[in-house]
């Protein structure tokens, strides 16, 4: 198939990427999003996201002629929809709007030849789903669940696979997993991919592609509980569980993850529960670690407040609105700006509608806080050090050769020294 013009729709962490390393290949490409602010950044060769080396890939695809941004979907050769899968409500039910409504928007510029590719983490079926989608819209085309092999569209699924902070070099060297609805589906997408991507292209069906990726993220999210977990446990038991794991992971056959406050992400947090919402009865094991894992930080809140109540303790002419609580990291892993799911803005946005002093939040990697974090004040480390209680929730490299500021220490990541929680 021609790839003479590809479209990317959504150009967010990964949709922007994406189509930034296309062009960089000297393709044509036309990037749509619904933000207008986002639209405009693009097309003045600048990123409203930080990923390291994405500025330079953007700036000169744009520079060049090769990448523009449009609120609106344009006719190309193929699509590649990135776009949000968030949830329901509040019983994590898949919301599969995003998706329809991109099916929807590329609908009528659809060609005869044309590629999509569903790249959206999405629940079994879901590309199945928008392939109805789009028939339903354009009926004067031919699908691949009416028409098969001679289909006039091509539908396929390819999952990301890449960590935040190694978009640009993961978007390359990683393997891609590649789920047509039909053989010809998946050869054209292996084609479009090959056009940047080093590693191996592997060739499945749409459903175990969808499948693949829920995954690999609920085995990482299986194993964070059992670190988190195991975390609980130890402190009950007054036992270090930095020093625990460490001897552990001697034995040849362990590696047992590191705990912290929780799971973020747009992934680890979120795709589990799409395989729940799948096969509620059978799912028993990874519906549990995401129980376990989404309680992590309410077990933090209650440190936090007992140290809280040691502050008041040690000084009783204090009271709770005296006390200034300093909260380290706001993104959901190290390094990185992106909050998305991430368990440490909840604890900070749960701190700063109970605690009636002071919050403050360190947070190197961004310029402004969230509406929701309400009360909390987004300082250096420096104006933090004089906080009463100090809580570190995220690892960034900023914050590792520190000592605890204080003795009223809450560490959920083992920065501060042996005793992980103080």
């Amino acid at each position: 198939m021609n790839n003479a013009t590809i479209s990317v729709i959504g150009l967010g962490y990964i949709g922007l990427p994406t189509a930034a390393m296309f062009a960089s290949r000297k393709i044509k490409v036309i990037g749509v999003d619904v933000d207008a602010r986002t639209v405009e950044t693009i097309n003045r060769g600048e990123i409203h996201i930080v990923e390291p080396d994405l500025d330079i890939a953007v700036h000169s695809s744009v520079t060049e002629g090769y990448l523009r941004a449009t609120t609106e979907p344009e006719p190309a050769d193929a699509f590649l929809i990135a776009v949000p899968t968030p949830f329901r409500g509040n019983d994590h039910e898949p919301d599969l709007s995003y998706i329809e409504a991109a099916a929807r928007a590329i609908a009528p510029v659809l060609r005869p030849g044309n590629l999509v590719v569903l790249e959206s983490t999405s629940p079994v079926g879901a590309t199945e789903q928008l392939a109805e989608w789009l028939a339903e819209v354009r009926p004067d085309l031919t699908f691949p669940q009416t028409a098969g092999e001679a289909s006039d569209v091509r539908i396929a699924h390819c999952p990301e696979r890449v960590l935040p902070g190694k978009v640009m070099q993961e978007l390359i060297h990683n393997d891609r997993v590649i789920g047509g609805m039909t053989r010809k589906c998946s050869d054209a997408a292996v084609a479009l991919y090959k056009i940047f991507v080093d590693g191996e292209c592997v060739v499945t069906n749409a459903r175990t592609a969808e499948m693949a990726k829920l995954t690999e993220n609920s085995f990482r999210d299986v194993n964070i509980a059992f670190a988190n977990e195991l975390s609980v446990i130890c402190d009950k038991l007054d036992i270090d569980v930095w020093e625990l794991i460490r001897l552990a992971n001697r034995h040849p056959r362990v590696n047992i993850l590191q705990p912290g406050p929780g799971v973020g992400g747009h992934c680890i947090a979120v795709d589990p529960w799409f395989i729940v919402a799948s096969a509620p009865d059978e799912a028993t094991l990874i519906r549990t670690a995401r129980e376990v894992n989404d309680a992590k930080p309410e077990w933090v809140l209650a440190k936090v407040k007992e140290a809280v109540a040691r502050h008041l303790e040690a000084n009783p002419g204090q009271a709770e609105a005296d006390v200034t609580i300093a909260c380290y990291g706001l993104a959901f892993k190290p390094d990185i700006d992106d909050l998305r799911e991430s368990p440490a803005v909840e604890i900070v946005k749960a701190l700063a509608e109970a605690h009636s002093g002071r919050v403050l939040a360190v947070e190197p990697n961004i310029e402004t806080l969230p509406a929701k974090l309400g009360k909390a004040e987004l300082v250096g480390q420096r104006q933090a050090g004089s906080a009463d209680v100090h809580v570190m929730l995220v690892d960034h490299c900023e914050f590792k050769n520190d000592r605890p500021p204080s003795e009223l220490s809450v560490d959920v990541r083992g920065v501060w020294g042996a005793n992980a929680f103080a």
